[in-house]
């Protein structure tokens, strides 16, 4: 009787403390350095949960590892509600796979709610690049095995692991030139030291404005609106599933089921908003609504996609 009673005063203060909830600040954790995109998009839709909640969305910067340091954090916060945080698909679907080592357990010890922008990612050469079409690419790359290569940002990144998609899947060997970073990739290909790569439009739409990169293909399942001549890679049969960089929203495991339906509707109703939609725009970046359910679906299929290719090409990085 006595543990009955533990148990229902236990349940009962769960419940109250959900539906309380929020009472204080809620800090959230962006894992990457503050300034970039990441940031901007932080900003702006906690601006706007916070002021829906009650209660102010404190940004918590953790960079490092790309990512895993700052993801790791909210898997070993308390599921409270008052730790939530950023992920993106590096360090929810690539990096539990690509690394032997891990810090956490997506799904021990992390609760994927939703995501709340996604950028397709653009295959781009040289505006004074001969290649006028991503079929020009493909022919001249099966005609010459191996003389062809593309940048990346790293070894298992997602430029990389599309590319390797894309030759997996057009019966290609294009070679793998990786960098430290897109400020050093894309001026390879502006150059022409490298053929082509992969990012997010967000990160293209300047140089390609500015007539020095040339768009061939998108990884969206349709035609995106800022290039509407632009196809798909799918429509060419070089892709099956898209791709997309995403950034979501993602909480300690065990937070409580009224909280997660309370953040949710913040985030998808602050992404309905004028201003959060111009700014995706701008960004050249989509609002993808899906439940937490939905949600984790996709983060195992994409893992399971993304061990595929890591298998199959025998990709290996040391921590």
């Amino acid at each position: 009787m006595r543990l009955l009673t533990v148990v229902f005063l236990v349940a009962a203060g769960a419940g109250a403390s959900a539906q309380d909830w929020p009472s204080r600040p809620i800090r959230f954790v962006v894992p990457w350095p503050p300034g970039g995109l990441n940031d901007t998009i932080a900003r702006a839709f906690n601006d706007r949960v916070g002021q829906a909640l009650g209660q102010p969305v404190v940004l918590d910067f953790k960079p490092g590892a790309a990512g895993r340091i700052g993801v790791s954090d909210v898997g070993r916060s308390a599921p409270d509600g008052y730790t939530v945080g950023m992920g993106n698909l590096g360090p929810l679907t690539i990096h539990p796979v690509l690394y032997k080592q891990m810090p956490y357990d997506v799904k021990r010890d992390l609760l994927p709610i939703t995501m709340f922008a996604a950028s397709p990612l653009v295959l781009v050469v040289s505006a004074t690049s001969s290649f006028k079409s991503a079929r020009d690419f493909v022919d001249a790359a099966r005609a010459k095995p191996g003389a062809y290569n593309f940048a990346s940002v790293g070894l298992g990144s997602p430029a990389h692991l599309t590319f390797e998609l894309v030759n997996g899947k057009a019966g290609i060997k294009l070679v793998h030139v990786p960098y430290k970073g897109t400020n050093e990739a894309l001026p390879a290909v502006i150059a022409g030291d490298v053929q082509a790569t992969f990012d997010t439009l967000s990160s293209l739409l300047p140089f390609i404005k500015a007539g020095k990169l040339r768009p061939l293909a998108v990884t969206t399942a349709e035609r995106i609106p800022q290039f509407p001549e632009v196809p798909t890679l799918k429509e060419l049969g070089l892709l099956d599933d898209p791709v997309l960089s995403w950034y979501a929203l993602i909480a300690p495991a065990r937070t409580p089921a009224a909280i997660v339906s309370k953040l949710y509707k913040a985030y998808g109703d602050a992404a309905q908003t004028p201003e959060i939609q111009k700014l995706l725009a701008a960004q050249g970046l989509i609002h993808v609504q899906m439940s937490s359910a939905e949600f984790q679906t996709s983060i195992d299929k994409e893992t399971a996609r993304w061990a595929k290719i890591i298998q199959d090409n025998h990709i290996e990085v040391t921590p």
